[in-house]
């Protein structure tokens, strides 16, 4: 005797795929990866108004945030239903000062080769940057509400890295 198949119905496995396909999606944009967009200039010319970018929601899971990282990140204080995009420039531990247009980093000064050469900024500090907090800076400082307005980051408001700008097209690539 031979035992039959039962065949399944072409609807229970479309709705089966559908729903797999669901909750795949809603843990990688939860847990993994999400999709931003930029809103303004602040971090001109590195990031333009309306591009889009893939965030990394893992990472700092297992790693700190290094110097130079473009990080998303809420500020709950200020307008929590908004979420900011800025440069790591200080870390916990770190005295920091901006003197002439240069950030110094306990006293010694940060090369910055993504900011425009004839960038000019006012001067701020010196401060001591908190242990779980770090210094953010916009990269068109001129144009930036970031750590010289609303003091340190603290570690867990951090969204994740930006690791991607994905369009326009003509602007698709890896972000440093």
């Amino acid at each position: 005797m031979v035992k039959e198949e039962k065949k399944k119905s072409p609807v229970l496995d479309l709705i089966e795929s559908v729903i797999i396909a669901v909750v795949l999606a809603l843990v990688i944009r939860f847990f993994l990866f999400e999709p931003f967009y930029i809103p303004s200039g602040s971090m001109e010319p590195t990031l333009q108004v309306q591009d889009k970018i893939i965030v990394n929601k893992l990472v700092y899971r297992f790693k700190e945030p290094a110097r130079g990282d473009i990080i998303v990140f809420e500020l709950p204080m200020l307008e929590p239903d908004l979420d900011y995009i800025k440069r790591v420039i200080g870390l916990p531990g770190e005295t920091l000062e901006i003197k002439d247009s240069t950030v110094y980093i306990n006293g010694q000064p940060l090369e910055e080769d993504y900011l425009p050469a004839d960038l000019r900024f006012m001067d701020f500090g010196p401060i001591t940057i908190p242990d779980d907090s770090y210094f953010m800076l916009g990269d068109n400082r001129n144009n930036s509400q970031d750590s010289r307005i609303w003091g340190t980051l603290s570690k867990d408001h951090i969204i994740g890295k930006a690791v991607l700008i994905f369009w326009p097209l003509n602007r698709f690539g890896l972000l440093k």
